[in-house]
């Protein structure tokens, strides 16, 4: 081979490597499993207060994640969010990662969220819980600097009952 055909296929090596690893994290982002790392049964007032959550990685390879967000909802407003920034996960595995809670209106959250728990648990219906609904983003950057966000919407009981099962 001539000098410059070892150069142009380095070159491209180099090029094509970010990307794949890139594509390889997005599609970890959207299969990603997680539970409650707390024991006993999962609350959104517990949620509230930080808190330990249990990522499993579903795929064969080490996935890096720039942020995780949870982000629960009452009747289209924001009522805080519980963040983890900077995961590493080996493959296959399952670790378990502090998280933080920011909230604008922390007392009402946590009032809000103390219902929903009640009800959630088989308690008396005091407020509608078919207007709660959670929102979890994965953020993880395409070759470290674009921002690529994968996000799903859960309804709170949906996610209440998915906080509580195993990985």
């Amino acid at each position: 081979m001539n000098k410059n055909t070892i150069i142009t296929c380095i070159a491209i090596i180099a090029i094509v490597i970010p990307f794949a690893y890139s594509a390889m994290n997005i599609y970890a982002a959207e299969h990603i499993q997680y539970r409650w790392g707390e024991t006993g049964e999962f609350s959104f007032f517990e949620l509230s207060n930080g808190g330990n959550l249990e990522l499993c990685s579903t795929v064969p390879y080490a996935i890096n994640f720039k942020n995780f967000q949870i982000t629960p909802f009452y009747d289209k407003n924001p009522r805080g969010t519980y963040h983890i920034d900077n995961i590493s996960l080996d493959g296959l595995q399952s670790e378990t990662h502090k998280g933080r809670f920011h909230s604008d209106s922390f007392v009402e959250s946590q009032h809000l969220f103390m219902q929903m728990d009640f009800q959630f648990s088989g308690g008396d219906i005091r407020i509608d819980p078919g207007k709660m609904y959670v929102i979890v983003s994965m953020e993880t950057p395409i070759i470290g600097v674009i921002p690529y966000t994968t996000s799903t919407q859960f309804s709170g009981f949906d996610f209440f009952e998915i906080m509580n099962k195993e990985c």
